[in-house]
Protein backbone atom coordinates (compact mmCIF):
# COMPACT_ATOMS: atom_id res chain seq x y z
CA UNK A 1 0.00 0.00 0.00
CA UNK A 2 1.59 3.17 -0.91
CA UNK A 3 0.96 6.50 0.78
CA UNK A 4 0.61 9.21 -1.58
CA UNK A 5 2.34 12.79 -0.63
CA UNK A 6 1.98 16.11 -1.65
CA UNK A 7 4.26 19.12 -0.85
CA UNK A 8 2.41 22.48 0.69
CA UNK A 9 3.51 25.44 1.17
CA UNK A 10 4.02 25.38 4.45
CA UNK A 11 7.25 22.89 3.32
CA UNK A 12 5.35 19.89 4.64
CA UNK A 13 4.64 17.02 2.96
CA UNK A 14 0.83 16.18 3.43
CA UNK A 15 -0.39 12.26 3.56
CA UNK A 16 -3.75 11.01 4.67
CA UNK A 17 -3.16 10.79 8.21
CA UNK A 18 -0.17 13.21 9.02
CA UNK A 19 2.19 16.07 8.17
CA UNK A 20 5.93 15.02 7.59
CA UNK A 21 8.31 17.06 6.93
CA UNK A 22 10.86 17.78 4.00
CA UNK A 23 14.07 17.29 3.11
CA UNK A 24 16.19 18.64 0.57
CA UNK A 25 17.54 15.91 -0.92
CA UNK A 26 17.37 15.75 -4.99
CA UNK A 27 16.88 12.80 -6.75
CA UNK A 28 17.79 12.44 -10.40
CA UNK A 29 15.03 11.43 -13.63
CA UNK A 30 17.52 8.90 -13.83
CA UNK A 31 17.67 7.72 -10.35
CA UNK A 32 14.24 8.14 -9.99
CA UNK A 33 13.51 5.94 -13.11
CA UNK A 34 16.27 3.17 -11.71
CA UNK A 35 14.77 3.07 -8.72
CA UNK A 36 11.20 2.66 -10.15
CA UNK A 37 12.67 -0.55 -12.33
CA UNK A 38 13.82 -1.88 -9.49
CA UNK A 39 10.55 -1.85 -7.21
CA UNK A 40 8.65 -3.06 -10.17
CA UNK A 41 10.95 -6.05 -10.34
CA UNK A 42 10.34 -6.85 -7.12
CA UNK A 43 6.93 -6.50 -7.61
CA UNK A 44 6.48 -4.11 -4.74
CA UNK A 45 4.76 -0.83 -4.52
CA UNK A 46 4.71 -0.64 -0.61
CA UNK A 47 8.32 0.93 -0.68
CA UNK A 48 10.32 4.04 -0.37
CA UNK A 49 14.03 4.71 -1.13
CA UNK A 50 15.61 5.54 2.51
CA UNK A 51 18.52 7.16 2.78
CA UNK A 52 21.34 7.84 6.05
CA UNK A 53 23.86 8.23 6.83
CA UNK A 54 25.36 6.18 9.66
CA UNK A 55 28.84 6.45 11.99
CA UNK A 56 31.46 3.71 10.17
CA UNK A 57 34.07 3.79 6.75
CA UNK A 58 37.53 5.10 7.54
CA UNK A 59 36.36 8.43 6.94
CA UNK A 60 33.77 8.52 9.62
CA UNK A 61 30.63 8.72 8.18
CA UNK A 62 28.86 6.05 5.39
CA UNK A 63 25.98 6.48 3.10
CA UNK A 64 23.04 3.96 3.83
CA UNK A 65 20.50 3.63 0.69
CA UNK A 66 18.05 0.62 0.93
CA UNK A 67 14.48 0.28 0.26
CA UNK A 68 11.84 0.55 3.52
CA UNK A 69 8.35 -0.17 3.83
CA UNK A 70 8.45 1.76 7.22
CA UNK A 71 8.10 5.49 8.03
CA UNK A 72 10.20 6.37 11.32
CA UNK A 73 9.14 8.89 13.97
CA UNK A 74 10.82 12.34 12.63
CA UNK A 75 11.03 10.82 9.31
CA UNK A 76 11.12 13.33 6.04
CA UNK A 77 10.00 12.36 2.87
CA UNK A 78 9.96 13.60 -0.13
CA UNK A 79 8.17 12.39 -3.76
CA UNK A 80 9.62 12.23 -7.03
CA UNK A 81 7.01 11.58 -9.74
CA UNK A 82 5.91 8.23 -7.64
CA UNK A 83 9.46 7.42 -6.14
CA UNK A 84 8.94 8.34 -1.89
CA UNK A 85 12.71 9.19 -0.90
CA UNK A 86 12.47 8.97 2.83
CA UNK A 87 15.88 10.98 4.98
CA UNK A 88 15.46 9.99 9.22
CA UNK A 89 15.57 13.18 11.57
CA UNK A 90 19.54 12.19 12.61
CA UNK A 91 20.35 12.31 8.74
CA UNK A 92 18.44 15.16 7.41
CA UNK A 93 21.35 17.69 8.37
CA UNK A 94 23.96 15.67 6.79
CA UNK A 95 22.37 15.38 3.91
CA UNK A 96 20.61 18.91 2.79
CA UNK A 97 21.26 19.67 -0.35
CA UNK A 98 23.02 16.07 -1.53
CA UNK A 99 21.92 14.78 -5.30
CA UNK A 100 21.45 11.51 -5.80
CA UNK A 101 22.12 9.84 -9.18
CA UNK A 102 22.42 6.99 -11.05
CA UNK A 103 25.36 5.84 -13.21
CA UNK A 104 25.66 2.87 -15.61
CA UNK A 105 28.60 3.24 -17.76
CA UNK A 106 31.74 0.79 -18.38
CA UNK A 107 33.20 1.68 -15.86
CA UNK A 108 30.72 2.51 -13.42
CA UNK A 109 27.56 1.24 -12.06
CA UNK A 110 25.42 2.51 -9.02
CA UNK A 111 24.25 4.74 -7.45
CA UNK A 112 25.92 8.16 -6.70
CA UNK A 113 25.69 10.87 -3.96
CA UNK A 114 26.77 14.33 -4.49
CA UNK A 115 27.15 15.71 -1.05
CA UNK A 116 28.10 19.63 -0.54
CA UNK A 117 28.07 18.85 2.91
CA UNK A 118 31.08 16.19 2.88
CA UNK A 119 34.74 17.99 4.28
CA UNK A 120 36.03 15.21 2.53
CA UNK A 121 36.28 11.38 1.61
CA UNK A 122 37.89 8.38 1.59
CA UNK A 123 40.36 6.83 -1.03
CA UNK A 124 37.53 4.28 -1.85
CA UNK A 125 34.82 6.95 -2.16
CA UNK A 126 32.46 4.64 0.64
CA UNK A 127 32.89 7.23 3.09
CA UNK A 128 33.14 10.86 4.14
CA UNK A 129 33.50 13.25 7.01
Amino acid sequence: MSTATNENSTGTTSTASEELPVHEVKLTDVAAGKVRSLLEQEGRTDLRLRVAVQPGGCSGLIYQLYFDERLLDGDAVRDYDGVEVVVDKMSVPYLSGASIDFEDTISKQGFTIDNPNAGGSCACGDSFH
